[in-house]
């Protein structure tokens, strides 16, 4: 396998990019250390709001030692449900997490019924809970995304533009390789490469934008109502998501119509987040 990863148009290029790191005989995936590494940052941020909001840190630790087990198992549920057609023929590979395989809408969905029960059993404003964790959710997301970066995974549709990504054709899967991409297939001695849009690094950017807009909400303290936080996250991260998610080349589909699972459900996260701002922001409940 070819371990370079370029951009051309930038004059950019990364010679050798490995999957692995090898630390006493042992193999282990840079994409699991930069999902440590997110996990990490995510929680020193949210611990970071909540003090600076006059909260309990130590309670979004407890919180996130939680959340991480059970986003971890619904963003694989999530990722299986939506490829039962593989996981129907090869059940053995739904516990195969090292296989690849995790949506983080099904880590989200598991993020926030994590703050509704934790909530509960500790007499805690779960819609507060979900304010101040959502900015280390943003946060662990922007820097998750660069393990699609040593996978050469979740990248879009042929490009030439300026921030064009070129990966080697044997260093990619090729479920995800289109017809536009092969014909506009480059060779350079002797190695085939195809150009794409680097979607993982438009969503890491993006989120980033998120991060900043959530934290000038939250330190200014201009929100209005519990949970307001939250749904700006809902509504500019699913904005984002569901143009990254068109250009991709290895979307969940829904079963029969065929649509985009993650894009479908950003348009319409974006809808409803929007109009509760807009409803809640008239009619504010008193905060606690």
């Amino acid at each position: 396998m070819t371990y370079s990863i370029a951009f051309p148009n930038l004059g950019i290029t990364f010679s050798h990019v490995g999957k692995t790191i090898s630390v006493f005989g042992f193999e282990i995936a840079y994409y699991g250390i930069v999902i440590a590494a997110a996990m990490v940052a995510g929680i020193y941020i949210a611990m970071w709001a909540a003090k600076r909001t006059g909260q309990n840190p130590d309670q979004y630790f407890d919180l996130a030692m939680i959340a991480i087990v059970v986003s971890l198992l619904c963003a694989r549920l999530y990722y299986v449900i939506f490829s039962w057609d593989y996981y129907s023929r090869h059940p053995l590979e739904i516990l195969n997490f090292r296989g690849g395989g995790l949506a983080i809408y099904g880590g989200v969905i598991g993020g926030v019924l994590t703050c509704i029960l934790y909530g509960k059993a500790k007499k805690l404003n779960y819609a507060l809970l979900m304010d101040t964790a959502c900015i280390g959710l943003v946060l662990g997301q922007a820097i998750g995304r660069w393990g699609n970066f040593f996978n050469r995974e979740a990248f879009g549709e042929y490009t030439d533009g300026l921030l064009a990504m070129r990966l080697p054709l044997d260093a990619v899967r090729s479920s995800e390789v289109t017809a536009q991409m092969q014909a506009h297939v480059t060779v350079l001695d002797g190695i085939s490469y195809i150009q794409v849009h680097p979607t993982f690094l438009y969503e890491s950017l993006w989120n980033l934008g998120v991060l900043a807009l959530l934290l000038t909400v939250t330190c200014k303290g201009i929100k209005k109502f519990h949970g307001e936080i939250f749904l700006l996250y809902l509504l500019f991260y699913g904005l984002g998501r569901s143009w990254i998610e068109g250009l991709r080349t290895d979307q969940l589909l829904l079963p029969v119509v065929k649509l985009p699972v993650s894009q479908l459900l950003s348009v319409v996260l974006v809808a409803v987040s929007l109009i509760l701002i807009l409803a809640l922001r008239r009619k504010p409940e008193k905060k606690k």
